[in-house]
């Protein structure tokens, strides 16, 4: 009689951890005047186009990205410190965003958006940007306007986040042939 009691206290812990695993998501912080870009270093509102709040375990403050597509090719990089406990990014189908002024406090999961992959829009560091939206809809009237593909998180491959982007400038320089191959190479190591 003692293990069927056990066992049902184990799987209502494991619920419970459950739970507070997802209530103890970090809540997004608004972009202020004071918000960098983590791989540019320049101030956030400086640049059009969505943006990206990632938060590690154990820091109270997120790092910011310039661009969504840069956030999640950080999520994706196998050189992380800490574990990421969430990542926000700009719903640009809220009633107040504009490519020009992406929105200060309409976060959304990013788990939970709908990004508009091959558009003709640029973001802010001038290269592909995943445009994200919190509904289907939203990201559909984007498509209608700019092109694209509509995807959620997990259809977006690691050659659209991590692969180099070629600049028109770059037209003619002999690349780095093996690149491509490196890249996937790493990104195997970190699936396995």
């Amino acid at each position: 009689m003692k293990h069927p009691i056990l066992l049902s206290c184990a799987v209502l812990a494991l619920a419970a951890c459950r739970e507070d695993s997802t209530a103890a998501l970090p809540a997004p912080v608004t972009m202020t005047e004071e918000a960098v870009g983590h791989f540019c270093q320049m101030e956030m509102l400086e640049h059009p186009g969505p943006k990206a709040q990632v938060f590690l375990d154990g820091l109270p403050y997120p790092l910011f990205f310039s661009q969504v597509r840069d956030a999640i090719a950080y999520d994706r990089m196998p050189e992380q410190s800490h574990m990421i406990a969430a990542i926000y990014v700009s719903d640009m189908g809220w009633s107040g965003a504009s490519w020009d002024n992406p929105g200060a406090d309409n976060w959304i999961l990013a788990s939970a958006a709908y990004y508009v992959v091959g558009s003709d829009m640029v973001g802010g560091m001038e290269t592909p940007e995943l445009v994200p939206f919190a509904t289907r809809e939203g990201a559909q009237a984007f498509i209608t306007r700019h092109g694209g593909e509509a995807l959620q998180l997990d259809g977006i491959t690691d050659d659209m986040v991590l692969a180099p982007v070629e600049f028109e400038s770059d037209i003619g320089i002999e690349d780095d042939g093996d690149f491509e191959e490196r890249l996937r190479a790493l990104s195997r190591g970190q699936e396995g």
